[in-house]
């Protein structure tokens, strides 16, 4: 099959983001050509004058819509796409040049109707975005896999580096009306389809995470709450280690208390995590800031997610509740 590509980006009041995405796509390393579909999601601050900038450099088009969500939107841009194979993009990202070589060539060589790839940080970063780059993807936190190497299985890829084929989209019908989670929810239909998915290395993305410390608390909550409804959903996708970041909280508690009242010993285990974050995020970032800042964002990670996790388990899985009943403010109507 001969592959025709059509990036997918549904973008919210992101003007400067949306600028600096097509602007790292102008510079793709690829003589085959491509087409750019721009999904505005009812913003009130459009990307409109930016896209008509990349008029004569990209096959680009743009399309407004009333506020649907992103998978919704990405549905939207699929549906209008000319392309049959369409790679989603988040609007906070910035694309490396050998990008969609490294995407054709690798499935060329062994095609999957779907794909995901790693998220990395750009130099340009800000030492907060970088910290928290270190938290979702390192393999020292629950975001590993998600920067792991090709013996990964099942990987459920995400929607901010995410490649389907046209015929996938078809046969599933696109992403559902949660969010977040519509994603992994996607990944499991494709599969209960008969596709296979993968883990495209080195087709990775620079993803900036323009997030304050309260607005990454938010996101992890909200991934917490997710995951129950999906294990509900896919039973035979839910796993053990989705339990790790409450049992975290869970130790991390119980060491504080045993150390403060027993004996301080039961602090050791805690303390060495904590300063094996610290060496490997500022060895890695070159940054004992950064380093410092890591440790902050796992926590909020853990904690966010975990406490999150456990408190739609018990809603979800042992009370048998509606997850839109229960929680309306992760579905799009």
């Amino acid at each position: 099959m001969q592959l025709t590509f059509s990036f997918i980006i549904p973008v919210y009041n992101r003007p400067e983001e949306t600028k600096e995405l097509l602007e790292s796509l102008a510079m793709l390393e690829y003589d085959d050509g491509f087409e750019v579909v721009i999904v505005e999601d009812g913003s009130t601050e459009t990307s409109e004058t930016v896209v008509k900038q990349f008029s004569n450099s990209l096959n680009i088009n743009y399309f407004f819509k009333e506020n649907s969500g992103p998978g919704s939107s990405r549905n939207y841009g699929m549906q209008r796409a000319k392309g049959n194979y369409f790679i989603i993009l988040d609007s906070d990202c910035i694309i490396p040049p050998h990008y969609l070589t490294t995407v054709k060539t690798y499935l060329t060589n062994t095609f999957y109707h779907c794909y995901g790839g790693a998220d990395a940080a750009d130099e340009g970063f800000s030492k907060l975005q970088k910290a928290i780059n270190y938290t979702m993807t390192s393999f020292f936190t629950t975001g590993g896999i998600r920067g792991n190497k090709k013996s990964i299985q099942e990987f459920e890829p995400r929607s901010f580096n995410m490649g389907i084929s046209k015929e996938a989209f078809e046969a599933t019908g696109g992403f559902g009306i949660i969010h977040p989670g519509e994603d992994p929810d996607l990944s499991q239909r494709i599969k209960k389809k008969g596709y296979t998915t993968t883990f495209l290395p080195n087709a990775y993305v620079y993803h900036k995470r323009r997030i304050s410390w309260k607005k990454f608390y938010t996101q992890v909550k909200k991934f917490g709450l997710v995951r129950p409804i999906l294990n509900k959903w896919h039973p035979d996708a839910a796993k053990i280690t989705f339990w790790l970041p409450t049992l975290f909280v869970f130790f991390t508690l119980g060491s504080i208390l045993l150390g403060l009242f027993c004996s301080i010993l039961f602090l050791i285990p805690l303390l060495s995590y904590i300063l094996l974050l610290f060496i490997d995020s500022a060895i890695k970032n070159k940054s004992v800031v950064i380093g410092f800042l890591s440790i902050i964002a796992v926590f909020v990670q853990f904690f966010g997610y975990g406490l999150a996790y456990f408190y739609s388990t018990l809603h979800i899985t042992w009370m048998g509740r509606n997850p839109q009943e229960q929680f309306p403010h992760l579905f799009f109507k």
